[in-house]
């Protein structure tokens, strides 16, 4: 539940972000609105991430009572450092780091799912995300230029934001469709393995993936409470002010690929890293490279991105470590 807490905190900054820097949304509103998106999303569609933490990336059969608790407890740690630091950061890599920690210790040293289906995910989405952005805003700059004469279009304003706040809850449930499970997954492999369930049974399996969703996801909102302003407000407004039309492009664009890596494959995909990849897409048409690119804040999220998923990686490992040497596992 710690841990579901700091995920919320983080994951609603690139849900809420671009309709908070869009001025659309009060900061007051976004919490309860998050959760329930969030809570929809887990239960909808977020069977196969679930499945892919609790079982395909660690063997089940390790994950004890003991070991489930390093394992979340590291992630936890990762995510609550960057939440102090105001920097969004990547819940499903540091999720997977630290089940690789545990997997490393244990000796084995089966990586083809990370290898194969995870590690290029991580790559190639947020290079997507920003080649999109780049070159959906150039195309719309062109048409508006060339077909339109660089007059100003009347676009009903209320529409426009009803379709940021759809666009934002949209990317919530992409949160919830993926994110839930970096927390649900390892608990439901944990329960597998100490109730003796097969883990190939898949009914079995998946009824004690939506019962731990559902003690999971609720603590979402909670987090976005506590922790999710001072991120939307450093994503949103930090980095570049929004317009209605940006909001929508951000949303619908990263929102749309984490969904596709939840519902294809079931890869923990990084929506946060999704997120400002667009975001830097849109300041570099608005601002160009250099002034984007040289930007104090994106060192400092590059350089959160970089260290958290380590420091999960192997607070993970180290805590196992002691905790063999104290008798806690056999």
């Amino acid at each position: 539940m710690f841990l579901a807490v700091n995920m919320g905190g983080s994951g609603t900054a690139p849900s809420f972000s671009a309709a908070y820097g869009a001025n659309i949304i009060r900061r007051f509103s976004i919490p309860g609105l998050f959760g329930i998106c969030v809570f929809a999303g887990a239960l909808i569609a977020g069977k196969k991430v679930s499945l892919t933490m609790g079982r395909d990336i660690i063997n089940p059969a390790q994950m004890t009572i003991v070991v489930t608790t390093i394992v979340l407890f590291s992630i936890a740690l990762s995510i609550f450092f960057a939440n102090l630091l105001s920097v969004p950061q990547s819940t499903s890599q540091a999720s997977v780091l630290a089940l690789l920690g545990a997997v490393v210790f244990f000796g084995d040293h089966d990586f083809k799912v990370f290898l194969t289906e995870i590690l290029p995910v991580w790559f190639i989405l947020p290079v997507i995300s920003f080649i999109i952005m780049l070159l959906g805003y150039r195309v719309l700059m062109w048409v508006h230029q060339n077909w339109f004469q660089g007059r100003s279009i009347n676009i009903n304003r209320r529409v426009i934001k009803i379709l940021v706040l759809v666009s934002a809850c949209y990317v919530a449930f992409s949160i919830g469709a993926n994110n839930v499970a970096n927390a649900a997954g390892p608990i439901a492999g944990m329960v597998v393995n100490e109730l003796g369930i097969d883990r190939n049974d898949q009914t079995s399996f998946m009824l004690v993936v939506i019962l731990s969703t559902l003690m999971i996801a609720p603590c979402f909102a909670i987090g976005s409470s506590l922790f999710g302003f001072r991120l939307v407000k450093e994503t949103g407004k930090g980095i570049i002010q929004f317009g209605y039309l940006g909001a929508i492009g951000i949303s619908f664009i990263t929102a749309s690929l984490l969904l596709v890596a939840s519902l294809w494959k079931g890869v923990p995909a990084s929506l946060v890293q999704l997120n400002t990849f667009a975001i830097m897409a849109l300041s570099i048409s608005k601002r160009g490279w250099k002034n984007t690119l040289t930007h104090s804040k994106i060192h400092k999220i590059w350089l959160v991105w970089l260290v958290a998923p380590v420091f999960a990686f192997g607070m993970s490992y180290l805590l196992l470590m002691a905790a063999e040497r104290l008798g806690m596992i056999g």
